[in-house]
């Protein structure tokens, strides 16, 4: 019940410390223009004649690789960089339960993030008759991907002080991600390495798993690929945080 509580504190602590400064509400703001733009203009979605959001989900893994980095970048940097890491850690919060808490939180606003796209499903659905069991898994696609993307923001976060490291870092890892299980990066490993690490490095990518998702196929696998994702980051969060606090 005390872990319950520390990691409700912490979670309500970097909520509110989103919505104390304009950025979060410019990020808000942003993400939802560019949906709009990738739901309704890239898609040609009025000159197809297609009312569904194929587009937007399409486009998520992308916008998410700029966004979900911007969001998680402060959630440790800032810490270390004022100190405030060190008065944390004094009063009775453990590592687990900071890593909790500022995940469950960052992860809300960019959920809250995504439920504000609300406007664009409900205006296919006023234009034509969308799949509206496809959309939903869309939904819970970009929900997942953001999840990953965020656990990797905020290991990197923890790794360095400096905001603009960690964004550039996680943007690295999350582009690695993405790019890993496409055609020229897997035919280009085929040429040196057996086929067999060929398929490994090719199932660490983000992409079948969301993909399939966003056709409106749930597997399980699919959903236990981004929480593997989202344990083996906070995990590796937790590692570093222990070690620099083992260390002061």
């Amino acid at each position: 019940m005390e872990t319950f509580s520390h990691v409700r504190a912490i979670a309500k602590r970097e909520w509110s410390a989103y919505f104390n400064s304009p950025i979060a509400y410019v990020f808000i703001v942003i993400f939802l223009i560019l949906c709009a733009f990738f739901a309704f203009s890239v898609s040609r979605f009025y000159e197809e004649g297609s009312a569904d959001l194929r587009a937007l989900f399409t486009w998520l893994p992308w916008l998410y690789l700029i966004l979900v980095p911007a969001a998680a970048m402060r959630l440790w940097a800032e810490e270390r960089k004022s100190g405030t890491i060190e008065l944390l850690f004094t009063l009775s919060v453990t590592p687990f339960q900071a890593v909790a808490g500022k995940f469950l939180a960052a992860w809300g606003f960019l959920l809250l993030a995504l439920a504000l796209t609300f406007p664009l499903p409900l205006t296919a659905l006023y234009l034509g008759k969308p799949d509206l069991g496809a959309t939903a898994c869309g939904y819970l696609g970009g929900a997942l991907l953001a999840a990953g993307y965020l656990a990797v923001g905020m290991f990197t976060s923890a790794l360095t002080r400096n905001q603009v490291i960690s964004f550039v870092l996680a943007v690295v890892i999350c582009l690695f991600l993405v790019l890993v299980g496409f055609p020229p990066v897997t035919d280009l490993l085929s040429r040196w390495a057996p086929s067999w690490l060929v398929e490994g490095v090719a199932a660490l990518s983000v992409v079948p798993h969301y993909d399939a998702l966003q056709r409106g196929i749930v597997d399980l696998k699919d959903v236990a690929y981004f929480l593997s994702l989202v344990v083996f980051a906070l995990f590796g969060t937790h590692v570093v945080l222990l070690n620099r606090t083992s260390t002061r």
